[in-house]
Formats: structure tokens, sequence, C-alpha cells
């Protein structure tokens, strides 16, 4: 038995569903729902969280399988149709009035309101970003016959045009967690661009310059930033109870100073099923881990790590498998938004990182952080249902 290098799309459409990956979102959904159904037990709540997560996991499931029906190629032409369909979304934010349509939730309005649903626009765009980036990338290198560092060049200035106006949108909105989901985006998108290093490095050297430039002054001289960069010192609260939570105990380091009494209380194994003891507000959220941490135990929140890292390894192995160039830099932009949310998120909740207000993916309760999650997962079932796979030819 021979195999020919003719491609021939595969008979069965049962066999061109990725079930691995659709078995990995299920234990994710399990882990999800249960967890936040443990965090309801601690009185603080009249809602019940965990059925609305399980509604949202089931109209996210019809959001991802309906968008697998359409082929990759038709969701490449209408691309920047949605970008700037999203864009407009954003700017509406910016420019409407407080209203119950467009309301203040937590001192930021980044919502629209449809009743009992509100949709948060800057989590979509996290996703449409990626398809416009994707779709800018592939079509620069398809059109370039002759690479040299001008056109590299050309290429870094369009993925930072195509990313600046969403960047500065979301930036207005006071949502700097979103905005660096997007900074690592990019990054992993320039990686696999073809970018040359010459380029890139410079670059990136600069930016973790200035990067530590601004740490250091934070930590060492936070005047400097206050009348350089115009961050009132109000606003250095997160950053001052990140370094010392335990002198802002009862402010800004609280949430902190409970996420780590609760991961810790949680030793090797846990104190089980809704047996958390330690009072976090809004648990179900951005700090779900140290309700995994405490219930769940070292072990639980390693087997976490472990299913997180086989859906990303798994991600990696399509992304080499695939040979759309536009389909191989789109699942890399989300390989860099899911790495990067479950870095920061993690790395908050132990004191490794600032806080953001930056979910869990697939874990924390809300309905856009998902909704937009399954809307990349749906993009990526239709790249692996619509790819041609070599069939064995018998000579």
């Amino acid at each position: 038995m021979k195999y020919s290098s003719r491609q021939q799309p595969s008979k069965h459409w049962l066999r061109k569903i990725d079930w691995v990956l659709i078995a990995l979102l299920t234990i994710l959904a399990i882990i999800s729902v249960v967890t936040i159904s443990s965090a309801m037990g601690g009185g603080q709540y009249s809602a019940n969280f965990s059925i609305r997560q399980i509604i949202y996991y089931i109209l996210g499931a019809i959001i991802a399988l309906l968008i697998m029906l359409f082929s990759p190629k038709k969701i490449k032409n209408n691309t920047y149709i949605l970008y700037i369909f999203l864009c407009i979304l954003l700017v509406g934010l910016l420019i409407l009035p407080e209203t119950s349509f467009t309301p203040i939730i937590n001192g930021a309005k980044s919502w629209y309101s449809f009743g009992p649903v509100s949709i948060q626009p800057s989590e979509f765009m996290k996703v449409i970003l990626i398809l416009a980036l994707a779709k800018t990338v592939a079509n620069h290198n398809r059109f370039t016959f002759n690479k040299s560092f001008q056109t590299d060049l050309m290429l870094f200035l369009k993925i930072i045009g195509v990313s600046i106006l969403p960047m500065a949108l979301i930036l207005l909105q006071n949502d700097l967690g979103t905005t660096l989901v997007i900074c690592a985006i990019i990054l992993g998108v320039m990686l696999v661009s073809g970018i040359t290093w010459r380029l890139l490095a410079p670059i990136l050297i600069a930016a973790a310059v200035i990067g530590g430039s601004i740490i250091l002054a934070i930590i060492y001289k936070p005047s400097l930033i206050e009348s350089l960069l115009g961050v009132k010192m109000y606003q250095m609260g997160r950053i001052n109870s990140w370094l010392d939570p335990y002198s802002y105990s009862n402010g800004d380091g609280y949430h902190l100073t409970e996420s780590l009494k609760a991961i810790g209380s949680g030793q090797l194994f846990g104190k089980g099923y809704n047996h958390g003891e330690v009072y976090i507000p809004e648990n179900h959220t951005d700090f779900i881990f140290s309700v995994i941490g405490e219930e769940m135990g070292f072990l639980g929140a390693v087997v976490l790590l472990l299913i997180f890292l086989a859906l990303i390894f798994h991600l990696i192995r399509l992304a080499t498998r695939v040979e759309s160039p536009f389909s191989k830099i789109f699942i890399v932009g989300y390989i860099s938004l899911l790495v990067f949310h479950i870095l920061q998120n993690i790395g908050m909740t132990i004191q490794l990182l600032p806080i953001t207000g930056i979910p869990l993916p697939f874990i924390s309760y809300g309905g856009s952080s998902l909704w937009s999650l399954m809307v990349g997962i749906g993009i990526i079932l239709s790249i692996h249902y619509h790819q041609r796979q070599t069939m064995p030819n018998n000579k």
C-alpha cells in the first residue's frame, strides 16, 4: 500500500470532526460547572451561576458547530467585515451615553446589555483580530515574491496598523488586561509571520528594556510614573498590593491575600467539593483557580494544568499539519491568546503577576468570554473539518 501525493477530501463527515478537541473542551466544561457550583456554597450569591454556565456552554457549542460548517476560505473572505463591525461596536461604547443598553458595570462601560444577557465586544475583538492578522500576513506573504528587509518591515507595519485601532479603543475603556492579551497575540503572530529576526530582535529587546524600566520605576520611583505617564497614585493600588499584599489586605490586596490563603490551605489533596472555607468575593469569575486550589488541592490544580497543556499541544499539532498559511497563523494566534490567559490568570492568584480582569479560559464564569473563545474553537473546528487529507492509494 502506497500513499499518493494527491489530496482528497475525507468521505465521511464524522471523521472530519476534531473529536479530540471536543473531548478536551467537554472535560473543561465539566470542571467549570462543578467548580462554579462549589463556589456557590459560600452563600454570597442568590443566583445559581453553574446553571447559567451550562446554558452558556450549550449556546457556545451551537455557535462553534455552526461556524464549523463554514469553510476557512469563506471565513477569511468575511474577516475584514467582522473586524470593521467589532470596531464600530467598540466606538459605540465610547460615544453612546450611559443607558440600560450601555450600562456601566464594575466602573467600566464595556458591555451592550440585552435584558439578562450582556455582550462585551472587546472579548470578541480578540478572536476577530487574530483573523484579521492571519489574513493580513497570509496575503502579504502570498504576493511577496522577493523577500527582503524592506518587505518584512512593511509586514511589521501592516500588523501594527491592523492592531492599533482596536488596542486604542479598548485602552480608552480602561481595559488594560485585554490590551495585554492583544499584545501577546501580536507577538505570537509575528513569530510565525516570516519576519526576519534582524528586525524582530531589536524590537523585542527594546520592548523588554522599556517594560523592565517601567516595572523598576513602579517599584522604586512611583512618583516618576505619575509625572511622566499621567498615572494617578490611586491607580497604582493594584501594583502596590501585588508587591506587598499584606500591607493592603484591607483594600486592594484583599483578593490576593485571600487567594493565597485559599490555595495554600488546600495543600496536596484539597478540602473536597463544596468544602471551601476562605471567602473571596466573586470567586466564580477571575479567581476561580483559588477555588480549585482550595478544594482540589495541588493535585487538582496540576490535573487542570495538564488538561490545558494537552489542549495547547493538540492545537500546535494541528497547526503543523494544515497547509493554509491563513489557518496556520490563526491557530498560532489563538494559542497565544490561550497561553497568555492561562499564565496571567493563574499567575495573579499566586502573586506571580499583577491582578488583571483576565478570566481563566473555559473555566471562569461568563458569557462573553466563553462565547468569544468558542468562536475561535468553531474556526479551528472548521479548519480541521474542511482540510484535505492524504488518502491511501493501492497500486
